[in-house]
């Protein structure tokens, strides 16, 4: 009983193997299923396996190579986090999206001693868009402190072109994340005369009270709100409570999911945050998925999220990630990249508008051309306004760039720092 036993275990365990094999593109997907920030995670994590599986189920893998997309339970917890990745970097992995600023922070150096590559679109480090200090990272399309500045311009177009006097509130996730967009408000206060006040919201934020008593004692004409997880839906109810005109209360692109705005029911009606992609499913991209993902059994969720805020976040990402990889094929001349190459390809990505059609998302996101020198994007950004009403997202602007005159000084002094003490020297020259 034991031999055979072992001779059955030896058999899967080979059969494991050569299943793997045939797997030779490695994303891993660092996800969290789980804990307080679970329910922004799980339809990112969805939408994220979803479109790789797409590409594996239609197209027969990205040039013929399938994707494997092994998934590990960080909990949004950045000792896990690191544990994950540590797990999975042996098989083979190509790059990794942890989508957690907390997590992306312990990696950076380890990608750079490993040469993985490390996407971050729209969160991580900042400064990473200064490709001369940060190799192996990319946060294209935008960051945060893009969207600190669209979120000010856009506030300036709104106002005349004056936003002197006023008063903007910065409430924020008390964490690396939240604390991301201070340097750039602080600049942009300077430069344009409004007056700055911040509130920080201890993590998961369920209590907020004090904060918003704040807010109603201090009366900010706007307040822009950096949050993630449930802390996004307790601010909006409690702005609904003191009557704080939805209309000037605008969240980052983290804070302007489904998710933050429903439990607030008509309270949250006119609730505005910026997004870096388009919104809803009226994309061809999602009829395929319907086709060879959710009517085919092979989705990676219940298909509940499919066409929501986050689910699209985590389609775009994985879409931006498979284009590098692409990329990457066509410049090594094999289908069976490393990860060196793939880095490479991050380097080299160009998305058009034509592309972005190709695709199946018309529309959807901003173009942008990598180089060694950017791997920040141009850092365009548009609001988008919840209506309660039709329990929908509705694009308000086109759009909107940052001011790079205030932001590209503070990104190469922040780059520069890091160089300094991780002892690099600057490369592209």
């Amino acid at each position: 009983m034991k031999k055979s036993f072992t001779l059955l275990a030896a058999a899967a365990i080979a059969a494991g193997a050569a299943g793997a094999a045939q797997a030779d593109l490695v994303v891993p997907n660092l996800s969290y299923r789980t804990g307080p920030f679970a329910a922004g995670g799980i339809p990112y994590a969805d939408g994220f396996q979803d479109y790789f599986t797409l590409l594996n189920e239609r197209d027969g893998g990205i040039g013929g190579e399938k994707v494997l997309t092994p998934e590990c339970e960080t909990a949004y917890n950045t000792e896990k986090g690191v544990e994950c990745y540590e797990a999975t970097k042996g098989q083979g992995a190509l790059v990794y999206n942890p989508l957690s600023t907390g997590i992306t922070y312990q990696l950076i150096p380890k990608m750079q001693a490993d040469g993985i590559t490390l996407y971050t679109p729209g969160y991580g480090r900042t400064s990473a868009a200064n490709g001369k200090v940060f190799e192996w990272v990319f946060n294209y399309p935008a960051n945060y402190w893009d969207a600190a500045s669209v979120a000010v311009k856009y506030l300036l177009d709104e106002n005349g072109g004056s936003l002197e006097g006023k008063k903007i509130a910065l409430l924020y996730h008390n964490s690396a994340y939240g604390k991301e967009p201070i340097r750039t408000l602080e600049e942009l206060s300077e430069k344009h005369g409004f007056e700055l006040s911040m509130l920080p919201i201890d993590s998961p934020g369920q209590e907020q009270k004090s904060q918003w008593l704040q807010v109603r004692r201090e009366k900010p004409d706007f307040v822009v709100f950096y949050g993630w997880g449930v802390m996004n839906s307790v601010a909006i109810q409690e702005a609904a409570n003191i009557r704080f005109p939805m209309e000037n209360f605008i969240g980052i692109w983290w804070s302007g999911s489904e998710n933050d705005v429903i439990p607030a029911g008509a309270g949250a009606n006119g609730y505005k945050s910026l997004t870096m992609h388009g919104v809803g499913s009226d994309y061809p991209v999602y009829a395929d998925l319907k086709q060879y993902v959710h009517d085919a059994g092979k989705a990676a969720g219940d298909g509940s999220n499919v066409g929501t805020v986050l689910y699209s976040r985590g389609m775009y990402a994985a879409m931006v990630i498979a284009e590098a990889i692409r990329k990457a094929q066509e410049l090594a001349g094999t289908s069976a990249v490393n990860a060196a190459q793939v880095r490479d390809g991050f380097e080299a990505l160009e998305i058009t508008e034509a592309r972005m059609e190709e695709l199946g998302l018309p529309d959807f996101g901003q173009p942008f051309v990598a180089s060694c020198e950017d791997h920040g994007g141009p850092g365009m950004a548009r609001i988008q306004q919840w209506d309660a009403n039709e329990r929908k997202w509705t694009l308000i602007s086109d759009w909107i760039a940052p001011d790079e005159e205030v932001l590209t000084p503070l990104v190469m002094e922040d780059a520069a720092a890091y160089a300094k003490e991780a002892g690099l020297t600057e490369r592209c020259n």
